[in-house]
């Protein structure tokens, strides 16, 4: 059975609580599913997981420091995640304040290493964003998120 890894990085706990929400989306389908903070995360540890979910709070537009180090160790893996699913989440402090920009830093790195991603017609088209806190909308586009993600990845790894 496929499994999934969500790492991500929370200062003040809105983004391990988005990361919560996605996980329990992921599960609703059946799947494996770890969840990571980023400090607790060896980078060889991406091999072990068919699917990839990063999220990070938004500074200055882009990814926490931490999560951008993860990325920038997997290039040992240069090629290794080729066909891996992969998706992102962030949150930030105001709307504009740079959520997407964030995911997609976060996906870019994932794209580069010849990864998997789907992009969602309704909603949070490149992944969820959370305003502060994951008020209801945001909750909802976790869950739903979570759960698109496990099954691209079921349908990935037949």
């Amino acid at each position: 059975m496929a499994k999934a890894l969500i790492v991500y990085y929370s200062r003040g706990g809105n983004t391990k609580k988005m990361a919560e929400l996605i996980s329990e989306g992921v599960k609703s389908e059946g799947l494996e599913v770890t969840l990571k903070d980023v400090k607790d995360t060896k980078c060889d540890e991406l091999l072990e997981y068919e699917g990839l979910i990063v999220g990070s709070p938004t500074y200055y537009g882009s990814m926490a420091a931490e999560i951008k180090k993860l990325f920038d160790d997997s290039v040992k893996f240069h090629g290794k995640l080729d066909g891996k699913v992969g998706a992102a989440f962030s949150s930030s402090r105001n709307i504009a304040g740079g959520n997407e920009t964030t995911i997609l830093d976060i996906l870019n790195a994932m794209l580069i290493h010849g990864m998997i991603i789907q992009g969602d017609y309704s909603g949070d088209h490149y992944g969820p964003v959370a305003i502060d806190f994951p008020d209801a909308r945001s909750s909802k586009e976790c869950l739903r998120m979570g759960s698109r993600f496990a099954k691209l990845l079921k349908k990935c790894t037949l």
